[in-house]
Formats: C-alpha cells, sequence, structure tokens
C-alpha cells in the first residue's frame, strides 16, 4: 500500500467547554487539542486505515512534541514533520454556535514554524518517494508568501514523482493577509490559480468556488439556508473547463438552518463519464443527511475530503457514486464528535451509508 501525504500547518486549538461563551470560561479553563485542515485530513485517513504521512514544520519544543505524539498515536506517520528553532505553534479559539448563535472563530497563527519555513527546508524528493497522493488546502498558502511557496513547490514534486494531488480550496476570510495592498480576494484568486493547474481532484464547499475563482451557483441564498442543488454540475464544469488538468471536482452542500441544525450532503461531478453524482440520494432523488443537534461542525469539510480520498484509494469503494456516498456520510458522522478529527472508523461510515441512521445502541 503505498502513501497518502498531506502537507501543511497544525495548530493548538483552545475552547470553551460545551457551549459557553469565551467571557464565561476566561478567567478560567479552554480546553486544548490539536487540529488543522491537513492534519485533521491525515488523522482520518489514518483512522479509515490509509497508511499517511504529515507533513508540517512545528517549533522543537514541548508543545510540538506533544503534537508530533498525538498523531503517532493515532496511526499518522510523523517521519517528515520538520522540527525547528523557527518560528511557534499556531493557535485558534473556537466558540461553538448553538440554535441562531453562530460559532466563532479567532486565529493566532502570525508566524508559526510553517508560515516561516521555506520551501527548500522539505525533503520532498524524500517525501514522495513512495507517495501515491498529496492533499494540500487553500489554509496554509493563506498564511504567509513562504507557506504559499512551499505548498506550490509541494505540488509540482508530487506531480514529478507521480502521484495524484487533491486541493481543498478552503477560502479563509480572516486570513491571506500578508501582501499588503491587496485584498484577500485578489490574493486568494492569484495564488490558487498557480496551485490548481497541479491539482487532479478539486474540493470546495458551496460558496468556495465563487470566493476563489469567481465562479457562482446563481439562485443561492447562502444566509437563507438555500441551495440552488441544480447548479452546482454548472459550477464544477466551469471549474473543469477553466483548469482542464483537474478529473474530479467535489462540493459539498451544506444549508445551515442554525448552528445545531444542518442539511449536509455533496456532490462529485467526474469527467470520465461527464456526470455530476449526488449524494445522500434516497428512492433516486438527493436527500440530504438532517443533523439536528450538531455536536461540532469544525473540521466538517476535512471529514468529508478524507473520505473521498480514502474512497477513491480503495478499489471497492472507488466508483464514483460509491465514493461521494462514502465521503458524505464520513463527514455527517464527523459531525457528532467533539474537535476536529473524525473519530470514526471504515465499518461505521459504512453502516450509515447502508442506512443505518437510527443512532441504537451497538451491542
Amino acid at each position: 500500500m503505498k502513501t497518502i501525504v498531506t502537507f501543511g500547518e497544525i495548530m493548538g486549538r483552545l475552547s470553551p467547554e460545551g457551549y459557553t461563551r469565551f467571557f464565561q470560561s476566561m478567567p478560567g479553563q479552554l480546553d486544548l487539542t490539536f487540529a488543522g485542515a491537513e492534519a485533521n485530513v491525515a488523522a482520518s485517513l489514518a483512522l479509515l486505515g490509509s497508511m499517511v504521512s504529515f507533513v508540517t514544520a512545528l517549533p522543537s519544543n514541548v508543545l510540538g512534541d506533544t503534537c508530533v505524539h498525538t498523531l503517532r498515536g493515532i496511526g499518522v506517520d510523523t517521519s517528515h514533520i520538520l522540527r525547528t528553532e523557527q518560528g511557534r505553534l499556531g493557535l485558534y479559539f473556537v466558540e461553538k454556535g448553538a440554535n441562531q448563535r453562530p460559532s466563532n472563530v479567532v486565529y493566532d497563527r502570525a508566524h508559526s514554524s510553517i508560515a516561516v519555513t521555506p520551501a527548500d527546508g522539505f525533503d520532498w524528493q524524500g517525501i514522495f518517494s513512495d507517495a501515491c497522493w498529496l492533499h494540500v488546502s487553500g489554509i496554509t498558502p493563506a498564511l504567509s508568501k513562504t507557506a504559499f511557496e512551499s505548498t506550490l513547490t509541494a505540488v509540482r514534486c508530487a506531480k514529478s514523482a507521480g502521484a495524484k494531488v487533491s486541493c481543498d480550496l478552503n477560502f479563509r476570510k480572516k486570513l491571506w493577509q500578508w501582501e499588503e495592498g491587496t485584498s484577500t480576494t485578489s490574493l486568494a484568486r492569484r495564488c490558487m490559480a498557480e496551485i490548481l493547474p497541479h491539482v487532479d481532484v478539486a474540493i470546495a464547499n458551496e460558496e468556495d468556488a465563487s470566493d476563489v475563482l469567481g465562479i457562482q451557483a446563481e439562485g443561492n441564498d447562502i444566509e437563507g439556508g438555500h441551495l440552488a442543488i441544480d447548479r452546482y454540475p454548472l459550477v464544477a464544469k466551469d471549474i473543469v473547463n477553466r483548469f482542464p488538468n483537474i478529473s474530479k471536482v467535489a462540493i459539498t452542500l451544506r444549508e445551515s438552518l442554525s448552528a445545531s441544525h444542518n442539511n449536509w450532503g455533496a456532490m462529485l461531478y467526474d469527467t470520465t463519464d461527464g456526470n455530476a453524482h449526488f449524494a445522500p440520494v434516497s428512492d433516486g432523488k438527493y436527500t440530504p443527511y438532517e443533523i439536528r443537534n450538531i455536536v461540532d461542525r469544525v473540521g466538517g469539510g476535512d471529514s468529508f475530503a478524507a473520505g473521498l480520498i480514502f474512497a477513491l484509494n480503495t478499489s471497492e469503494l472507488a466508483v464514483p457514486a460509491t465514493s461521494i456516498r462514502f465521503a458524505v456520510a464520513a463527514s455527517c458522522l464527523a459531525h457528532s464528535i467533539e474537535g476536529d478529527f473524525n473519530l470514526s472508523s471504515r465499518a461505521e461510515v459504512e453502516a450509515l451509508m447502508s442506512g443505518n441512521a437510527s443512532g441504537r445502541v451497538v451491542r
């Protein structure tokens, strides 16, 4: 089995207990876990059964040590994590929303180790010596010019080594601040336009294509929780027309009725058959999962990406219609788990795929 590689930042995640607000918790106690888009994907892949290596830069201190031990503990290969005296562990703070109060994220990521480590600090030849796949996102290149250049080098080296590349567009408007005088949207569009020509599988949420590529699904009312589902195949085709190297486009479809109640599904457009495959489907019709009591939605998109990558690299799941069903089921389960990592097994995902959504006790 060849290795799937993910490249990006891992941070400390600090959260008040449960659904309390920041000002209710400080002074006091915050829960610390580790998280980050590409690390979340690596963790999910390892728990599903893949051989996966996470590549990043971490400070040479006890926080970096603890982060590495956490990843190793769930089966992620950490041999290519660069330990450095430069930079720090990035942080982010999450106040989970409930009902009509949205979640709130505050970043503290400036001068993190991966943001200041140049591309030539990584052993790309060794990283991709036995790799079949690389996953990156639009978050790490948003941190700094250096991190963008490292991400671009990663995708170029992966392609040179014969690996497939997936990229989650993951637009974060609170980032992309590293070029003075350039708007966040303009900087994101310019940089991602350099990364995407090296990508085989593009992943986005219901808004990313508009934010990063200027490609919109007409008729959407994101704030009102209504998506023009039938427009997303056209969005995918527009992405492929702009970047013909992309063979698959996956778009998650989240209808946010409240912070606690989301409808959740996705679409996979495959250029090999020219079809758009939606999931979940009931009686031949797209019928999203109705998630009424969300425990933690942060990392939901990453669990989807991991599920899709796992399925596409597993022969019995690789058919497009099956791949998207697996990815959506995996990410649906992630909404029931505290923290960014999707601690779901392949058996649990396949049980939900098969229609076992009752939540009854398994004895």
